[in-house]
């Protein structure tokens, strides 16, 4: 049992028991444990977002060979199992015997030691069963494998690892199933989704979503510019990637983020290149008072406030404490001192006195341009709470445009690709609100290049 192996064990029991992100979780335990080596830490990382996001996937793998259901099997056994069977399927570097081995031991981590030959038993049946063949299109026994970023074969762009037996449902004559089955995703998402967008797109998104994402920086324009920090990296021998925002950089090899130069400095922050275009379609000045409604964790807080050199104000709302003091730790990293933190009550009814220049409205919603960020999403969003999600981002829309001044401006922006969420809202609000203007808004597409999303710019009436 290594360490990697058992710290990744201990994160996937917290990912189920705790309220909290995958990504959250890894932060905090690779924080206290200094012991693990970079390459451990990266394993960590790897082995995590890999088992979450692949579940539904491993489930399947793992099914045949279990006789009795998967949710009969205690949970602490299940991230056991799901693991060994993720490193089987997925990770090709891994010799057979040392992920069975290794995985075997971790029985007895979580508190199952006479259960070794269980899991011995079912991940080597896993382990006969998955090839070391790779094919080019869809089938139930070919696994979908590749992704977009670093594919092992040159097929598309895409491939498919060969299974000795099919395991998984007909693609042709059941693409729902074969979606929810083969890209893990819950059966309800891939019904909609198969609606909405068609197979071609869903099995564009399947391989995207299942993809580690790419680590974009946002060069922080108080302290340097895009250029001169990616010199820094390839002073570093690190290579950088300019994006088409002018702060953006993706990195193209891994790192520790806070290993990287100019973390203490300030010098950058890490944001998805999707969420930069957020703050610039504001387009703040210098001086403005500025509403951000829901600011935690923090990225796109700090980028209006560089887009303000740092002159105004900007009150940062939200209703977690520990979250808004991450927006308050971002803002002393960055050298931003025009962030003033602002706790609102549960249900969001006690917003700052206007009036505002400006304000952002980054509301919750269902996270389905995320995916792969947020893995767990798909595990944790239920089809039945779209309307209450849309309920209360239309009434923090009206919020916000209630605190702005007259020709003041509004941004609202999800991290959803759903047309209800996005607008749908905008079009709700608009009714209801005689010459409200959108001036401008945009979706990103998951994958073109980065995350998923919607933002509008509107413009209240003089």
């Amino acid at each position: 049992m290594t360490p990697a192996r058992s710290a990744a064990v201990d994160i996937l029991f917290a990912a189920r028991t705790a309220n909290a992100w995958a990504s959250e979780l890894v932060d905090q335990h690779l924080a206290n444990d200094r012991g693990l080596s970079p390459q451990d830490r990266r394993f960590v990382t790897q082995l995590v977002f890999g088992v979450i996001r692949r579940m539904g996937t491993l489930d399947a793998l793992l099914a045949p060979f279990i006789h009795r259901p998967i949710h009969q099997v205690e949970p602490a056994l299940i991230d056991v199992l799901r693991l060994g069977a993720f490193q089987l399927a997925f990770l090709t570097q891994i010799p057979k015997h040392a992920a069975v081995h290794e995985t075997v031991d971790l029985a007895e981590h979580v508190g199952s030691p006479s259960a070794r030959g269980f899991v011995n038993g079912v991940l080597r049946r896993v382990a006969e069963l998955v090839t070391d063949d790779f094919a080019e299109f869809a089938a139930p026994d070919a696994v979908p494998f590749g992704n977009l970023h670093s594919p092992p074969t040159a097929v598309g762009g895409l491939s498919y690892r060969k299974l000795t037996r099919p395991v998984l449902p007909d693609p042709i004559n059941e693409p729902a199933w074969y979606l929810a089955d083969a890209f893990s995703w819950p059966q309800w998402l891939a019904d909609r989704w198969l609606d909405r967008h068609g197979p071609e797109e869903c099995f564009r998104l399947g391989f995207w979503f299942n993809a580690p994402p790419p680590l974009w920086l946002r060069v922080n324009k108080l302290k340097s510019d895009r250029e001169n920090y990616r010199l820094q990296l390839a002073a570093q021998g690190l290579d950088a990637e300019p994006g088409e925002h002018p702060q953006s950089l993706k990195l193209l090899d891994g790192a520790s983020v806070r290993d990287l130069p100019g973390y203490a400095e300030g010098e950058f922050t890490v944001q998805d290149h999707s969420a930069m275009a957020v703050a610039t379609a504001l387009s703040p000045q210098p001086g403005w008072r500025v509403l951000d409604l829901c600011s935690a964790p923090g990225g796109k807080t700090t980028h209006i406030a560089e887009f303000m050199q740092n002159r105004g104000k900007i009150v940062a709302c939200d209703i977690d404490s520990r979250r808004l003091s991450t927006v308050t730790a971002l803002c002393q990293r960055l050298g931003i001192s025009i962030v003033e933190p602002y706790l609102s009550d549960k249900a969001q009814t006690n917003p700052p006195s206007g009036p505002f220049d400006a304000a952002l409205v980054d509301v919750p919603c269902s996270n389905t341009g995320v995916l792969g960020r947020r893995p767990e999403v798909r595990w944790r969003l239920r089809p039945d709470e779209f309307e209450d999600l849309i309920r209360l981002q239309t009434r923090l829309l009206f919020t916000a445009l209630d605190r702005v001044r007259p020709n003041g401006v509004v941004v609202y922006s999800t991290c959803s690709i759903e047309p209800d969420e996005n607008m749908g809202v905008v079009a709700a609000v608009r009714r209801s609100i005689r010459g409200l203007r959108v001036e401008a808004e945009s979706t990103a597409i998951p994958g073109a290049p980065a995350d998923g999303g919607y933002w509008a710019r509107l413009r209240l009436p003089g």
